[in-house]
């Protein structure tokens, strides 16, 4: 009887690897507010892909430049979903470093170049907003003038590679007072994650249709 059970749970574990193993495979790259809706997502794309965090916190693009093939490892992805910029801006444990928008651009054009050679669909996720009194943590006060530098880098670093942009900045700008933890805090309630999340699944979706009407020999 033992035999018999470990046999079936043998059976229903490959179908379900079997399962997963033909599904999208979506990789999403970003700080704290990315880990924050990431675990919605996966909900929202249950049964339509496999989604995955880069390990820990993608932070600044200084550490993405470090660690982005760790990140990456073996997996084929299909969609990357990717922002850095709040840490760029604020400095966290990063205070000394060259930040500023054009270090910033510079960087993050390296970064855009190494993930189209994964040749997964690649979309970006506009930086959220800045808190308008100084940060919490590091003090800090960004101006909005300073802030849409680095959006309006970035901007220029997706239009210049023809990568998709997902507006998470007008998203959340208009409700920013509804969903902030605070007005010196850059992260969400369990609701404002699950309104980024809604908008991050529904732009998943579209490039993992897109990626599944391309012709089979492509």
């Amino acid at each position: 009887m033992k035999k018999v059970v470990i046999t079936v749970l043998a059976l229903i574990s490959f179908k379900l690897y079997a399962s997963e193993s033909q599904l999208a495979k979506v990789l999403i790259i970003g700080d704290s507010i990315s880990i924050g809706y990431t675990a919605y997502v996966v909900t929202n794309l249950k049964g339509e892909a496999v989604v995955k965090h880069n390990q820990g916190n993608a932070g600044p693009t200084m550490r993405g430049v470090e660690q982005i093939e760790k990140w990456l490892g073996d997996t084929k992805w299909d969609v990357i979903h990717f922002n850095w910029g709040l840490w760029d801006m604020y400095g966290w444990r990063y205070e000394k470093v060259d930040r500023s928008p054009k270090a910033y651009e510079k960087r993050l054009e390296s970064l855009v170049l190494r993930l189209k050679k994964t040749g997964a669909k690649l979309i970006w996720g506009t930086t959220t907003p800045i808190c308008p009194e100084p940060e919490k943590k590091c003090k800090v006060m960004i101006s909005p003038t300073y802030e849409q530098e680095y959006l309006a880098s970035a901007i220029r670093v997706m239009k210049k590679n023809s990568i998709p942009i997902n507006d998470l900045h007008a998203l959340m700008s208009p409700v920013r007072e509804k969903y902030a933890i605070a007005s010196n805090d850059v992260h969400y309630t369990k609701n404002g994650y699950e309104k980024l999340a809604k908008q991050v699944t529904d732009k998943i979706k579209q490039l993992i249709k897109a990626t599944e009407e391309l012709p089979a020999n492509n």
